[in-house]
C-alpha cells in the first residue's frame, strides 16, 4: 500500500514519544531525526524536509504547553499540525461557477493517468447533479481519444473527439456545442518527458481556451522529479490544483504529494484505484490523521453515505450490533462496503483500528470472491441461509456442487460469517459508548 512505510515510521515515532518519561531537547532531536529519515525515504524533497524539521523543533522548544495537554500530547499535536501545514493546511475547494461551460483543463505527462482521472472527475461532478462533457485534445497518442470516449460512454457522459491533428481546430469545431453543459473537461497532450513542443502547445491552448481550472495530474510513483515537472507546468499555464494518481500502489508518493509546496497549488484529489469511483477529495488534516494512525471518520462516513441505502443501512446496522444477522445480511453488507473501497483501507479510517491486527481473510474480500459467494448463497435452502450453524459437511458438499464451487470456498464463506459475528460481539455496546470499543482493543491513539 502506498505510503505504508512512511505511515509505519511516523506511528513508531509517535509511540516513542508516548512511551518516553521526559520531553526534553534530546527526545525532540531524536524525533526530528526519525521524521527526517521517514520523509526522505518517501522521496520528499530534502530542502522541504529540513524546513519542516526546523519548524517542528522551533515550536517544540519555544511554545508553552497548554494547560489542557501534557508535554507529550503537545509535542504530538505540533508534529500533526506541522505535517498538515506541510501538505497544504486547508483543502482546495474546486468551486463550479454558474457560467456555461465551466472549463477544466487537465495537464500531465504520458502515463500519469490523466485520461482515467478525467472520467473520475466526470463521475464525481455527475453525482452532484452537473451536466458534463469531455473534449479530447490529446492528438499525439493515437489511442487517447478512443480511450476517453470509451470511459465517458460507460458513465453516460458526452465526449467530443476528432481525427483532426490540430487540437485548437478540434476545440473550435465543437465550441458551440459546449454551451449546453455545466462543465467541460478537457484532455490535453501528454509526453514521455517535458519538451519544448509540449510546453508551446499547452501555452497556446491555455491562451485560446482560457480554462477556469488547470489541473496537473502527477503519478505517485514519479519520485522527486515531480517538483521540477510541477514547476514547469505551473510556469507555462499557472496550474490551479494537483491530482495525485496511483495512490493505491506501493509507490513512495512523497515527491508527488509535496510537489504542491513548490508551486503553491494545492492537491485537490487523490486517485485511489482503477475504477471510476476511486477518487477521494484531499483534506490535509484527514490525510495526516490517517497517516499517523488517528483515523478518519469523516471520510468513512462520506463513503458510507454514497454506498448505502439509508433505510437498508439502518436495518442492517441494528441486526449486526445485536449479532442477529444471517448469511444474506452479511452478503448485502459486504457488497455495499465493497463500493466504498478495500476493507483494509476502510479499517484505517477508524480511530484506534490502525494498530489492530485483524484477520487478513476478513480484510481481503475481493469482487471475484463476492460473485462466488452469491452462487453459494443461491445454492442454499432458506433454512440454511437463516441459520448457517445447521450446515453440516454433507450439506457443504451439496452446496459446493450446486454452486459450481469447492467445499473449501463454501467453508471460507461460513468462516467469514463466524468471524463477523465474533467482531460484532466485540463491538457490542459501542453504539452507546464508543470508548468501550477502544478499551476492548489495547491499541490506543497516541493523542489519547
Amino acid at each position: 500500500m502506498v505510503l505504508e512505510k512512511l505511515s509505519t515510521s511516523l506511528r513508531d515515532t509517535l509511540s516513542k514519544i508516548a512511551k518516553s518519561i521526559f520531553v526534553d531537547e534530546r527526545l525532540i532531536d531524536e524525533l526530528i531525526k526519525d521524521i527526517q529519515r521517514a520523509l526522505l525515504s518517501a522521496d520528499v524533497n530534502v530542502q522541504l524536509v529540513f524546513q519542516l524539521s526546523k519548524d517542528i523543533k522551533e515550536r517544540a522548544l519555544k511554545e508553552k504547553t497548554p494547560k489542557a495537554l501534557s508535554k507529550k500530547e503537545h509535542l504530538i499535536r505540533i508534529v500533526y499540525e506541522e505535517l498538515v501545514k506541510f501538505l497544504g493546511e486547508k483543502d482546495y475547494d474546486l468551486k463550479i461557477e454558474k457560467k456555461k461551460p465551466f472549463k477544466i483543463m487537465f495537464l500531465g505527462l504520458f502515463g500519469s493517468g490523466k485520461t482515467t482521472t478525467i472520467a473520475k472527475i466526470a463521475k464525481y461532478f455527475q453525482k452532484r447533479g452537473h451536466k458534463i462533457a469531455a473534449l479530447g485534445l490529446d492528438v499525439h497518442r493515437p489511442a487517447a481519444p478512443q480511450q476517453l470516449k470509451q470511459l465517458c460512454d460507460k458513465i453516460n457522459i458526452s465526449c467530443y473527439i476528432s481525427k483532426e491533428k490540430d487540437p485548437l481546430k478540434i476545440y473550435n469545431t465543437f465550441k458551440k456545442e459546449f454551451d449546453k453543459y455545466d462543465i467541460l473537461l478537457i484532455d490535453t497532450a501528454g509526453r514521455d518527458a517535458l519538451s519544448k513542443d509540449l510546453i508551446n502547445e499547452i501555452e497556446l491552448l491555455t491562451k485560446e481556451i482560457n480554462p477556469d481550472e488547470k489541473i496537473l495530474i502527477i503519478s505517485a510513483d514519479i519520485g522527486q522529479a515531480a517538483q521540477s515537472q510541477a514547476e514547469q507546468f505551473h510556469k507555462s499555464c499557472n496550474i490551479t490544483s494537483i491530482i495525485v494518481t496511483k495512490m493505491d500502489g506501493t509507490a513512495k508518493a512523497g515527491g508527488a504529494l509535496t510537489s504542491a509546496a513548490s508551486t503553491k497549488a494545492k492537491i485537490s484529489f487523490l486517485g485511489t484505484g482503477e475504477k471510476v469511483d476511486n477518487l477521494e477529495k484531499f483534506y490535509p488534516e484527514r490525510f495526516v490523521s490517517r497517516l499517523l494512525g488517528m483515523g478518519d471518520l469523516q471520510t468513512l462516513l462520506e463513503k458510507a453515505e454514497e454506498a448505502f441505502d439509508q433505510e437498508q443501512a439502518k436495518d442492517l446496522g441494528k441486526k449486526f450490533i445485536k449479532g442477529e444477522f444471517s448469511l444474506i445480511d452479511l452478503y448485502e453488507q459486504m457488497e455495499a462496503m465493497s463500493k466504498m473501497g478495500p476493507l483494509n483501507k476502510l479499517v484505517e479510517m477508524i480511530p484506534g483500528f490502525g494498530k489492530i491486527k485483524l484477520p487478513q481473510e476478513l480484510l481481503q474480500v475481493q469482487e471475484s470472491k463476492l460473485k462466488k459467494w452469491k452462487f453459494i448463497l443461491q445454492s442454499m435452502t432458506k433454512k440454511e441461509l437463516e441459520d448457517p450453524e445447521m450446515i453440516s459437511s454433507s450439506r457443504i458438499e451439496r452446496i459446493a456442487k450446486g454452486s459450481g464451487t469447492t467445499t473449501r470456498e463454501v467453508r471460507e464463506l461460513l468462516k467469514q460469517y463466524k468471524q463477523s459475528k465474533k467482531m460484532m460481539k466485540l463491538m457490542k455496546g459501542a453504539e452507546q459508548d464508543p470508548t468501550k470499543l477502544l478499551k476492548k482493543f489495547k491499541g490506543k491513539i497516541p493523542m489519547g
